[in-house]
């Protein structure tokens, strides 16, 4: 099968293989040629389309023509135009279908003592500002040797911020780290802090509230005559109280699971990202959480998601952060639609409503029970929304700190980085996955050459219950682990 059209309004099929010029295919009975060479994950109209026509793909108007097309033509950022401008008022008309519950799988996790699960086993240590993150650094270099028995590793998130922060951006900083505190996956934690910063030890007590003093220690470094000393007393007994934690049979009904996407290509909404939505409705149906968050990549695509709010109380939710976030914006007079990325245009994404239809794709079709705030837990299970940017560190940070044990990351043309939560790499394409085995954990380009999407994301929970009960992701095995910070304001 050469090309794939979404749904029957559609008038473009999408390439799931290179068409040559002159070559011709079949869509629904009716033979096409190829006017000119259209790339793997590209556009071909498949009707004649009339310049200011609206461009047909996942049954939406992704934009419109700017010039008549015939059948056969290519169709991309030459021809074809955004539709989207300023902000939009939206009506709820709730259309939910909640999935049959199915009685969960186990993996094999670490249940800690508030009565959360945890797939890792780690010591962290987490610094309040970035003056002493070399000092963290070391700390984790020289400390190896406490990785041992079920303690699986002793890791630290490196940031600049902390420090000449004002108002709302000084307040995101502390508000997100002191998530990441929280983590389950961080069976003990280290807060290292410089001591003359902006965001101070009271401070971040304050944000931290009630927790386990046996679990969480504190160095203020101009308070240690010798903090690498010192540093190590404290991570000493941190070890001592991850290693009493042991690996045990949990429901994934405990599971909360990220899904993001980037550099992402014309197969990502196709094989990839729908693959990770049949998931998302699978883990809803066993009482499990996803979150769905890259705000700016709703854009365009509200069709999909609005009328799936569970409540009026969790549309108008949603409304505010969509509407939020386009004046986050205009506040920087920036232009709200000036999206896809050149990777992104390059791999078959045209305009921002074509890779919003693909990316939302990973929400699947269930309601979204909650929508949350940048650094805010998810409390309620099934699909959740989660106030972020596209950026793929700063959102995959921000859905690790809503207590994502992992993150589900699908790409068309690949990226390394992993979240302090580990981040599984799902390829839109068969020949991503086969380029890049060191970063590609899962490959769903197999949708292309006929596996069915039910398959796929059975092979992909499978992939997760091994993940949560221990399997490394590529991302773990090449030690690659970091942590952005939302920011909006000025830096002193």
């Amino acid at each position: 099968m050469k090309t794939i059209q979404i749904t029957a309004q559609d008038n473009v099929v999408v390439a799931l293989h290179p068409i040559a010029k002159g070559e011709a295919v079949e869509v629904n009975g009716q033979t096409v040629t190829a006017l000119e060479d259209i790339p793997q994950g590209h556009k071909m109209a498949v009707a004649p389309i009339k310049a200011g026509e609206n461009i047909i793909k996942y049954g939406f108007a992704i934009g419109h023509a700017l010039a008549d097309a015939a059948p056969g033509a290519w169709m991309h950022v030459h021809n074809v135009k955004t539709n989207l401008e300023g902000e939009m008022e939206y009506s709820y008309h709730p259309n939910l279908h909640f999935p049959d519950p199915v009685k969960p799988e186990t993996f094999q996790g670490f249940l800690r003592k508030d009565g959360r699960a945890a797939i890792r086993n780690e010591i962290w240590i987490i610094p309040t500002v970035g003056c002493v993150n070399d000092v963290a650094k070391k700390l984790v270099r020289d400390n190896q040797d406490l990785v041992s028995g079920s303690v699986e590793g002793l890791y630290t998130f490196p940031h600049p911020f902390g420090c000449s922060q004002t108002g709302e951006d000084h307040a995101q900083t502390r508000k997100l780290l002191a998530a990441l505190v929280r983590h389950p996956n961080a069976a003990a934690v280290l807060v290292l802090s410089l001591g003359c910063e902006n965001l101070t030890h009271e401070q971040f007590l304050a944000e931290l509230g009630d927790f386990d003093r046996d679990r969480v220690k504190f160095l203020i470094c101009q308070e240690s005559e010798d903090e690498l000393a010192d540093g190590r007393t404290l991570l000493e007994k941190c070890a001592a109280y991850a290693g009493q934690f042991k690996r045990q049979p949990i429901p994934v009904s405990e599971l909360v699971v990220g899904m993001k996407c980037g550099g992402s290509d014309g197969l990502s909404g196709i094989t990839a990202n729908p693959t990770v939505g049949r998931f998302s409705d699978m883990m809803g149906a066993r009482g499990g959480s996803t979150v769905l968050t890259e705000v700016p990549e709703m854009f365009g695509a509200e069709g999909f998601l609005m009328d799936r709010c569970a409540s009026q109380e969790v549309f108008e939710k949603a409304v505010a952060m969509i509407n939020g976030f386009k004046n986050y914006f205009i506040r920087h007079n920036e232009v709200v639609y000036d999206n896809p990325s050149p990777g992104n245009k390059q791999g078959g994404i045209t305009t921002l409503e074509d890779k919003s239809c693909g990316c939302v794709q990973k929400g699947g079709t269930a309601p979204i029970m909650d929508v949350i705030g940048y650094g805010d837990p998810v409390v309620t299970k099934g699909l959740n929304m989660l106030y972020g940017p596209g950026n793929d560190l700063v959102s995959a940070t921000a859905m690790t700190a809503a207590g994502a044990h992992m993150v589900l990351f699908t790409t068309g043309r690949g990226t390394p980085f992993g979240a302090p939560a580990p981040t599984l790499k799902i390829a839109s394409n068969s020949q991503l996955a086969q380029r890049k085995r060191a970063w590609i954990d899962f490959d769903a380009g197999t949708i292309a050459d006929g596996e069915p999407i039910d398959s796929a994301a059975q092979r992909l929970l499978d992939l997760v219950i091994e993940v949560a009960s221990g399997k490394q992701t590529r991302a773990e095995e090449q030690g690659y682990r970091e942590i952005s910070i939302f920011k909006d304001g000025v830096v002193l």
